[in-house]
């Protein structure tokens, strides 16, 4: 999750793509430059540990954009994928 803050920060879309389910992932991906993510909070976890398969993060992502401040707020679901978790979908 931490590392897709930071791609989604760095306007990284390949890699958001590479860490996207193949049966959620999106064709492509076209990121907003006018928003600038600036902070995030993890509020509540499950799963994810070394011997789950599945696992959700509930977050508050802060932005900026055009000059206002904004925050998203989603829980996500991620599973493993050869080996990698990867993010599926919000719930």
């Amino acid at each position: 999750m931490r590392s897709r803050f930071s791609a989604y920060a760095k306007g990284d879309a390949s890699y958001l793509l590479v860490t996207w389910a193949a049966a959620t992932r999106p064709i492509r991906l076209d990121l907003d430059r006018k928003t600038r993510w600036t902070g995030l909070e993890i509020l509540e976890t499950t799963g994810g540990s070394p011997v789950h398969t599945e696992g959700t993060v509930r977050f508050r992502a802060h932005y900026t954009e055009r000059g206002r401040p904004g925050v998203l707020e989603e829980h996500s679901t991620f599973a493993r994928e050869d080996g990698r978790w990867v993010y599926v979908a919000a719930l």
